[in-house]
């Protein structure tokens, strides 16, 4: 295919303080097989070189913008409103895509316009090669509902922005990423347009390498303003959905993913926590277990869910790594049931 034959896909890359990534990032868009693309990274504030190491590409039709740092839903609102392209694709400058990425998604959605297409994941720590992408449950075709319940079905769904290629029309009816948001406005975003949109395609041979264990990372955020974003992400998320589903299986899917949010911050944040809990009765009770690591499962057993988590983030406070965690947590159980 020539650039002219084909339609033209936009890279938005939001930045912040990404120079040991980026250029391995961009470097890994250049490479792709697709003939017609633009890239737009928008530097949100960086107090690293980020900008000057994604300078060195300009001469190869990377355009850098800059901003004052608002956050990562700026910067893709930045990048989006300054792209041209047919569809767009968020990826995050510390991760990779394979080099059939962007013709193997648009192959999965050609003829389908307002259809989002959607690539295997897998993570990496140090080097790509680390990544196996194994089978995933989300791998497959459906309606944007259909999808969503189920991948919501162990209620830690994973919306990487760089899985998805999206029609230009869509975020443009349904609008841009939320900047109220900090931590997982991705889970939002997504669950717009999934709802929104005719249906899901999956595209076996794209590959997003996700790079994960960073400090410092959006993912690790636990201050008061990152909690209230999850919280806010997935009340709104959740509702996407059942606004464009209102079913006995859609609200089982929603209040599962908010019983997580109770699970996961346990025993903080009491506030938001009883918003959950009065949003689960509302859509009539959620069936998902606690999850953890086998140290807080046996523990369960013998105290609870509640007393093993509180003891699991006892352990995290003290600032035990994660081998003398386990031991910690482990050693609890004895102690305890001899009470």
């Amino acid at each position: 295919m020539t650039e002219a034959s084909v339609p033209k896909v936009s890279i938005l890359m939001p930045c912040y303080n990404a120079e040991p990534y980026i250029a391995e990032a961009l470097e890994s868009v250049l490479a792709q097989t697709w003939p017609n693309q633009e890239i737009i990274v928008v530097d949100d504030g960086s107090t690293d070189r980020s900008v000057a190491v994604a300078q060195q590409y300009a001469p190869r039709g990377v355009s850098i913008l800059e901003q004052r740092n608002a956050g990562a839903a700026a910067a893709r609102n930045r990048a989006l409103d300054a792209s041209t392209g047919d569809f767009v694709l968020f990826l995050d400058a510390d991760d990779l895509v394979g080099r059939e990425h962007i013709a193997s998604l648009y192959a999965a959605i050609v003829g389908a316009p307002r259809c989002i297409a959607m690539s295997q994941w897998d993570r990496f720590y140090t080097s790509p090669s680390e990544a196996a992408f194994p089978s995933r449950r989300s791998y497959r075709d459906g309606s944007g509902v259909d999808w969503l319940v189920q991948d919501w079905a162990d209620a830690q769904p994973m919306m990487q922005p760089g899985m998805f290629l999206i029609p230009r029309g869509l975020p443009s009816q349904l609008g841009g990423w939320n900047e109220r948001l900090t931590l997982i406005d991705d889970f939002e975003f997504f669950a717009r347009m999934i709802a929104g949109c005719d249906g899901v395609r999956f595209a076996s041979p794209a590959r997003l390498y996700y790079r994960s264990g960073l400090q410092g990372s959006l993912s690790g955020r636990k201050s008061r303003r990152a909690v209230e974003s999850a919280f806010l992400s997935i009340m709104l998320g959740t509702q996407h959905l059942l606004a464009a589903e209102d079913s006995p299986r859609t609200r089982r899917a929603c209040a599962n993913v908010l019983q997580n949010f109770e699970y996961t911050y346990y025993p903080d944040h009491d506030d938001l926590r009883a918003r959950i809990c009065a949003r689960i009765a509302e859509l009539g009770g959620a069936d998902l277990a606690p999850d953890g690591p086998p140290g807080f499962h046996r523990l369960k057993r013998i105290i609870g869910w509640r007393a093993a988590r509180q003891a699991q983030h006892f352990a995290e406070r003290l600032g035990l790594n994660g081998a003398s965690r386990k031991r910690f947590v482990r050693g609890l159980g004895p102690l305890i049931s001899r009470e």
